[in-house]
């Protein structure tokens, strides 16, 4: 949500979540935010044709091999050191090239000074730290951790998946491993802000409390216009968007309500509450839960 209301602000530009276009886009064939298959819209074909010459020629199969070698969770620690080994560095330098091309050419189509991609990786970040050092903003947002387990755990299939789509729904985890997941990602992210990454953490919770509030600091840390694009009953016209995956219900609006969703508080059962809470609690009380 508060990356579609950013891309409402003069000179921004919100893409969604690339890190799924290769997969999904290019492989599944999946449609972008404007309901046109991702290789028919005439956005995603001129800033193909810019940054590649063509998503012809991308092999979105080596890109994802890459990604495999340096994107995972399981590379957080070598990635948040300050100096990589060479053969990491290597990889990182050829996985972010891609990237940079593709933020460059949305910046260029789309006329915009800002681009926001969505994806909520702590991996990633740490690979495009490594290349854009203190010109990149992250955005931190958290959330109480047995309410994202309780989101993790609902199963809920992806309007947007084609016959050929590798996932058809959306992604699913445990209790025990979003909690594991939820201590890894903002620790890693943590440390990404102490290593000197532009950071800013914003509590959903905050977010969905004082949302004028929260948007004003997030448009003053990163330069962005500070014209708030919600209204005194907490709602945004949306504009039509290029998005590429994430969360297909604020894509496809033309309007947003901010509100909390705490479901979670009677719909989560104890058994599932008490292990999240115990797993966390070494990390919980820094992030003020």
């Amino acid at each position: 949500m508060i990356e579609r209301l950013l891309g409402e602000l003069p000179g921004v530009c919100s893409v969604g979540e690339v890190t799924h276009l290769w997969q999904r886009m290019l492989i599944d064939g999946e449609a972008c935010g404007c309901g046109e298959p991702f290789l028919r819209c005439a956005f995603w074909r001129e800033v193909g044709e810019e940054a590649f010459g063509g998503w012809s020629r991308v092999r979105a199969s080596d890109i994802l091999r890459l990604k495999g070698s340096v994107d995972r969770l399981r590379f957080l620690p070598r990635l948040l050191r300050r100096d990589l080994p060479a053969d990491l560095a290597e990889r990182v330098d050829r996985y972010t090239v891609t990237y940079g091309r593709l933020y460059a050419a949305t910046a260029r189509v789309d006329g915009s000074q800002v681009v926001v991609d969505g994806s909520k990786h702590a991996s990633m970040a740490a690979c495009l730290s490594h290349r854009y050092g203190a010109d990149l903003r992250v955005v931190h947002v958290v959330r109480d951790p047995r309410a994202v387990a309780y989101s993790w755990a609902k199963r809920q299939a992806r309007p947007m998946a084609t016959s050929v789509s590798k996932e058809k729904d959306m992604a699913r985890y445990s209790p025990g491993r979003a909690a594991v997941q939820w201590n890894a990602e903002n620790t890693a992210l943590t440390i990404l802000a102490r290593r000197g990454v532009p950071t800013l953490r914003i509590r959903y919770e905050d977010f969905a409390a004082r949302p004028w509030e929260s948007l004003a600091e997030i448009s003053g840390f990163a330069d962005l216009p500070n014209e708030l694009p919600l209204r005194p009953n907490r709602t945004a016209v949306l504009s039509p968007t290029h998005a590429v995956c994430g969360n297909p219900a604020l894509w496809r609006s033309d309007h947003i309500t901010v509100r909390e969703d705490t479901s979670w508080r009677s719909e989560l059962n104890l058994r599932d509450r008490a292990l999240v809470s115990a797993l966390t609690a070494p990390t919980r009380p820094h992030f003020g839960y």
